[in-house]
């Protein structure tokens, strides 16, 4: 049975993922707080319930020339559970104007955007940086400075262990964190160690990738519910 919902103004939920948890009214709300951010327009009241997710706000740019992929234009969330209502709202205007790679959304941009709403659920402690499945999960990580890493080896060969009672002692508490969500990775056509590599550049570290490094590595598999939405379903939305 599709789970792609039959009114076509109604948005479109992520393959496989159940319709019940991530709809299309969270991406309108997001829609709207922006919408009325921009033009001083009156927000329409949620209505749907007001349950606690780590949630994830990303806008998109949609190319006007078919076949065009939509291009990223800022996305931001918290993996700390937060009430649907405002923080789909606050993070749909962080995401907008806050994302330090791109500059904030105008006005102008409105019609050309797309909205996607992510909750985060199935959260779980990897037993390793490999413990995880493409296409399933999302992988957020978190290591030491590779500098408080007293170890003898400098290895590149990469090891499913990354809880061996042998890891490198840590001298010290500072950390990187970076997260990919479970779509950006098979999107990127990344292998295991290529998404792991890519996070560890993402989360600031710009020198050497070793094995020491990676085996460092604390990873948190989780899993996404997803729904996005245009610009013109919004505008539908609203005007019903």
């Amino acid at each position: 049975m599709s789970l792609l919902p039959a009114d076509p103004a109604a948005g479109r939920i992520s393959p496989g993922l159940e319709a019940n948890v991530c709809l299309p009214e969270h991406c309108f709300h997001a829609f709207d707080a922006l919408y009325c951010a921009l033009t001083n327009a009156t927000p329409i009241a949620p209505t749907f319930a007001n349950e606690k997710y780590p949630l994830f706000v990303t806008w998109n740019t949609r190319s006007s020339r078919s076949g065009h992929a939509p291009r990223l234009r800022g996305c931001i969330g918290s993996f700390e559970p937060l009430p649907l209502w405002d923080g789909v709202a606050e993070y749909a205007l962080i995401s907008a104007f806050r994302d330090s790679r791109f500059r904030k959304i105008s006005k102008s941009e409105l019609e050309s955007l797309e909205c996607q709403v992510s909750l985060l659920t199935d959260f779980e402690d990897a037993d390793s940086y490999l413990d995880w499945t493409i296409g399933v999960h999302g992988i957020y990580i978190s290591f030491p400075h590779p500098s408080t890493l007293l170890s003898a080896s400098s290895s590149e060969t990469p090891s499913p262990l990354s809880s061996s009672p042998n890891l490198p002692r840590i001298t010290s508490k500072q950390t990187f964190t970076a997260t990919y969500l479970p779509e950006v990775i098979p999107d990127q056509g990344w292998d295991k160690i290529e998404a792991v590599d890519s996070a560890i550049s993402k989360a600031g570290w710009n020198g050497r990738i070793t094995e020491d490094l990676r085996r460092s590595i604390k990873l948190r598999r989780y899993q996404s519910k997803g729904c996005t939405v245009t610009w013109d379903e919004y505008i539908q939305w609203r005007g019903r």
